[in-house]
């Protein structure tokens, strides 16, 4: 079953008698968090050696049987089981579906990247009674907002509205690390203190995301010159080759509703609005020059590129860097080419 909307947290406290959560989606850092809300809820803490079986993705695939074998293990000191298995890809379908098959009440806890309706991992725990299946993907617009305004809050400090926009311009891509730079934030400024742009713009280091977006709205837009000089930016500042590829994945996935809802027809400025997410009105003109530069077949073609670039990121041992430097350019070059 899938899992979602304001069903989502009351799940987390609580998974009941179900056998298995995936977790799946972009955003890892929320689905980290949101693994530790469950091995919490069945066996109590995170870190317990009797009740908590971690398993990582290399592992679970050098031995098929490993998961079932920890799923048929009962704690010496009694209680729920937690069984822990991260980064996981379709390959490892099989033995997550025999691990479910195992008699018992140890719950498994499933963590991978981006997986599509079809794909046989996520399809495995949406069809289940006894599974479920939550998307992990970044938050936008108000939903965002509202999440950065309540961890400030749960920190002691206030914000002006101003400061909240700003924060929800500049953050979301991960959870974890939207989490790290508001802790630093009301750390700057103290408990009881109040959060405003200045504070925003001293304190969160989001150079690496400002420049990538930056590099991808270009590259859509047919701008190889200027994609490539924030591309370097945003590398300089630490950006990560598996993150670039799937960053420029969601961008052509926007690109592609937008394609389809036919927002080609509008202003700029609404166009933008009316994307989803959202553009940022400093990226209005590029965006629009790239639903004009863009047809659906040829965005579903790049993307199929892009999905192996990400593969090759993980498994080749080609240069990470060099791969996504390409993909980036291959976008920008593809746009220019019009038709």
């Amino acid at each position: 079953m899938k899992v979602e909307g304001a069903r989502i947290a009351a799940f987390l406290r609580n998974p009941g008698t179900a056998r298995g959560v995936l977790l799946h989606g972009e955003d890892e850092g929320l689905r980290r968090e949101r693994a530790e809300a469950l091995v919490v809820a069945a066996a109590g803490a995170r870190d317990d050696p009797f009740r908590v079986s971690v398993v990582p993705r290399e592992a679970a695939s050098a031995d098929p049987g490993r998961l079932a074998g920890e799923m048929a293990a009962i704690s010496m000191m009694g209680g729920r089981r937690a069984v822990w298995l991260r980064d996981a890809t379709n390959t490892l379908a099989t033995a997550v579906e025999a691990a479910l098959a195992v008699p018992g009440d140890s719950l498994l806890v499933v963590e991978a990247g981006s997986l599509r309706p079809t794909d046989r991992l996520r399809a495995l725990f949406e069809r289940r009674p006894d599974a479920a299946a939550i998307g992990c993907w970044p938050e936008t617009g108000a939903d965002l907002r509202a999440s950065i305004a309540a961890t400030l809050k749960e920190l002691g400090v206030a914000a002006d509205p101003d400061a909240l926009a700003w924060l929800a311009d500049h953050l979301g891509a991960d959870r974890g690390i939207t989490r790290r730079e508001i802790e630093k934030l009301a750390l700057s400024v103290g408990p009881g203190g109040r959060v405003d742009v200045a504070a925003c713009e001293a304190v969160v280091g989001d150079h690496a995301a400002l420049d990538l977006d930056a590099a991808l709205f270009a590259a859509m837009a047919g701008d190889l010159a200027r994609a490539d000089r924030a591309l370097r930016l945003a590398m300089a500042e630490g950006a990560n080759p598996v993150t670039i590829v799937r960053t420029a994945l969601r961008h052509l996935q926007r690109l592609s509703l937008a394609l389809a809802e036919e927002l080609h027809r509008l202003s700029p400025k609404e166009a933008a609005r009316r994307a989803r997410p959202a553009v940022f009105f400093r990226h209005e003109q590029d965006f629009a020059r790239a639903l004009a530069a863009w047809t659906a077949p040829r965005v579903a073609v790049l993307s199929d590129r892009l999905l192996a670039a990400e593969a090759s990121c993980k498994t080749t041992g080609a240069p990470d860097a060099l791969i996504a430097a390409r993909a980036v350019h291959e976008i920008a070059r593809a746009a220019s080419r019009r038709g």
